[in-house]
């Protein structure tokens, strides 16, 4: 079965415009804000384990 592009392209945006409405832009702002503390708090992590691993040799 041959697929078209142009029904892939009508799916893939009809998809995005009905899933659009629902995402609120408090909800982006706090999924940016949690992200953002997730890598910082892995990144000091990281550095305190290779920290410590220094200092045990």
């Amino acid at each position: 079965m041959e697929t078209n592009l142009t029904l892939k392209t009508g799916t893939a945006s009809g998809t995005l415009l009905s899933i659009a409405p629902n995402i609120f832009s408090e909800d982006i702002v706090k999924t940016i804000i949690l992200a953002v503390v997730g890598a910082l708090a892995s990144f000091l992590v990281s550095l305190f384990l290779k920290w410590l691993t220094k200092n045990q040799k």
